[in-house]
């Protein structure tokens, strides 16, 4: 008896149908084909341990299982159920009337029990719109499944519930999610506060400009200053997610297995924060098998990079390419896959190795050179692609000391959010561009007009500075952004802006940093 069951393949952040022919044949030699790895051959056993565990009448005739189509490889230990469920209904054990109603996924432990698998939720997107009826998942991963309406997803526990369930013998209940109320209930649940952050108003207005923008921005301090407690307080004020940002965010999170039981929809921005001894590979995504990176799960969020010059050469230029494009094609012999990357970059370094350049109390003891080696660390087209510089001083025991508490995350985020809305209004022609970092050249032109003391200004920074064309236009992106944080229609030229910030990017030389070394006596 042929029977054929349904399942899925995912590719990127998207999923393939796959199909699961089963077909008895006479003899007893049981063969897979179909392209499949060592995890999905070996689904076998597990299957045979699993029926005869829960007491189901074992098949007696053997089986050709094809996964079509058959050009495209098969990985993971996800086509354990539907294996599964088509031997048993390719020997008429299961009733295989309803088979072609439903999605079936799931890891076979060798009792029969379930366990969760990576991607259940591009798989029951690609359902829907394929218009099955239902989806047969893990209990774990059923939550997560349930975002997706018009679809019945049923969680389940065991093999033979399934087989129960598709005999007519028992009826499974259905996983509902209201993902509004979920979505919104855990949208402003931030445990880290910028109002417990004492004095650095400065770098508090650098990183609102970088919030309301999506500038990318990197801050330069002593050890202790609070370049990290700022960045992880970032978030705060970053504008809430949309429900369509949500969904593209929990996709990737999905599919590298990084949603857990009872979790839906990701309602809060990413803050991916890798250690300095991360690989190229884990950075950006790929491998074997691929699975998306850093930089992907930080997909409408903020990847923060603590100790830049720490971080491998090679590692960070592999991001030169994703910081412009917002994306990450990954192509291989036998397979090509894009992951988005639009984040937020915030990295943090010390001037120096030992870390004391510029420190207001401490003497830095390192030569001229050695700050030189260490700068060089990080190359200067990677710097080019960072909107903002800041540089970070140590805060005096006196602002430490004071009992008033500073502004708020939520007062910051009010304003972050208004800008944020004029960019909206700005760009609504464009469906791809949501706020000023994304801008093109062309668009700059269109909507940043400087006058004449702003033109002056900034040939005087070209000047003296050597910036690249890159760096003009950041300029202006940033620009844009302070302007609409002011709410004012146009781009006007300000002396009185904090010296802490900076659009420098030339930081090859210890001479070349903004702040003067404090001279030795």
């Amino acid at each position: 008896m042929f029977v054929k069951v349904n399942a899925a393949a995912v590719q990127g952040i998207d999923a393939t149908m796959i199909a699961v022919e089963s077909n008895t044949t006479g003899g007893t030699r049981y063969m897979l084909v179909g392209l499949a790895d060592n995890a999905v051959k070996e689904s076998l056993e597990r299957f045979f341990s699993a029926i005869k565990h829960n007491g189901i009448t074992f098949p007696r005739k053997a089986c050709v299982i094809n996964l079509a189509p058959a050009d495209i490889r098969k990985e993971g230990s996800a086509y354990d159920l539907p294996i599964a469920i088509g031997i048993l209904a390719a020997n008429e054990i299961i009733d295989s009337e309803d088979l072609d109603r439903y999605v079936l996924m799931g890891e076979l432990s060798l009792d029969g029990s379930l366990k969760p698998i990576k991607g259940a939720l591009p798989i029951a997107i690609l359902a829907r719109e394929m218009g099955y009826k239902g989806f047969i998942l893990p209990r774990e991963n059923a939550c997560e499944a349930a975002v997706v309406n018009d679809l019945d997803i049923y969680g389940v526990d065991n093999l033979k519930d399934v087989v129960e369930f598709l005999n007519h013998k028992l009826e499974l209940p259905k996983t509902e999610v209201d993902t509004r109320s979920m979505f919104f209930a855990n949208i402003n649940g931030f445990d880290m506060d910028f109002a417990d952050v004492k004095g650095q108003e400065g770098v508090k207005r650098a990183l609102e400009v970088a919030a309301a923008g999506g500038h990318n921005i990197i801050m330069i301090g002593a050890p202790g200053a609070g370049k990290s407690m700022m960045a992880k307080r970032l978030p705060s004020i970053l504008p809430p997610l949309t429900l369509r940002e949500a969904l593209e965010t929990t996709k990737i999170h999905s599919v590298a297995g990084k949603i857990h039981g009872g979790y839906s929809l990701i309602s809060q921005r990413p803050f991916r924060s890798p250690h300095h001894t991360i690989s190229d590979v884990a950075l950006v995504g790929g491998g074997t098998f691929p699975q998306p990176g850093e930089i992907s799960l930080a997909h409408n969020g903020v990847l923060f990079l603590d100790e830049l010059p720490e971080f491998k050469r090679t590692v960070l230029e592999v991001m030169r390419q994703p910081l412009e494009d917002r994306k990450i094609s990954i192509s291989r012999a036998r397979f090509a896959t894009e992951y988005p990357a639009s984040f937020m970059l915030v990295a943090s370094m010390n001037p120096c190795p030992c870390g004391y350049y510029n420190h207001p109390d401490k003497q830095c003891v390192c030569t001229p050179s050695m700050v030189q080696r260490y700068l060089s660390r990080i190359s200067g087209p990677l710097l080019d692609r960072i909107d903002m510089h800041i540089e970070i001083v140590p805060v005096p025991f006196e602002k430490l000391a004071e009992i008033r508490r500073a502004e708020s995350s939520a007062a910051i985020r009010e304003r972050v959010v208004k800008a944020r809305a004029v960019q909206q209004r700005r760009f609504e022609d464009f469906p791809k561009i949501h706020c000023n970092a994304q801008m093109s050249s062309k668009m700059i032109q269109q909507y940043v007009s400087l006058d004449e003391e702003g033109q002056n200004l900034l040939r005087v920074a070209m000047q003296r500075m050597n910036l690249s064309a890159r760096a003009y236009d950041r300029i202006l992106k940033v620009s844009r952004t302070i302007a609409d944080l002011d709410g004012s229609r146009a781009v006007q030229s300000n002396k009185q802006q904090p010296k802490q910030l900076s659009l420098k990017h030339n930081l090859r030389l210890p001479k070349n940093l903004p702040l003067r070394q404090k001279s030795r006596e």
